[in-house]
């Protein structure tokens, strides 16, 4: 199984900017580029919800409405890794970001990284 590794939250203040990131290592069969990659937050209080994807290759990106414009996905297949630039965030942005990895009907997750929005 893939393993995950979830790093740069931290605490912002509305307006500002972070920028996350995914290591991912324990490849096996499969190599890091073989991955649809995804960017899921949690909430206090509520369920876990869709940010943002990216393709195996990094051509095509998908959003959720309520970033769409303001966060960026993006991924290095030669490092392994995956980013998430939040920009202009807001109090709602607030949560647990975890990264996910999917391959072949399988899925592996990070243990999320907080983001917590305050003035």
């Amino acid at each position: 199984q893939v393993h995950l590794v979830e790093s740069g939250g931290g605490a912002v203040q509305p307006g500002g900017s972070l920028g996350l990131s995914c290591a991912a290592s324990g490849f096996t069969d499969f190599t890091f580029s073989s991955y649809a990659m995804n960017w899921y937050r949690q909430a206090p209080g509520r369920e876990r919800e869709f940010v943002a994807a990216i393709t195996r290759a990094g051509d095509s990106t998908l959003y959720a409405d309520s970033v769409k414009g303001r966060f960026t996905i993006s991924r290095d297949n030669a490092k392994n890794m995956m980013y998430l630039q939040m920009d202009n965030l807001k109090f709602e942005d607030t949560g647990v970001y975890y990264c996910n990895a999917v391959h072949g009907g399988r899925e592996s997750w990070g243990q999320g990284t907080q983001v917590t929005v305050s003035s």
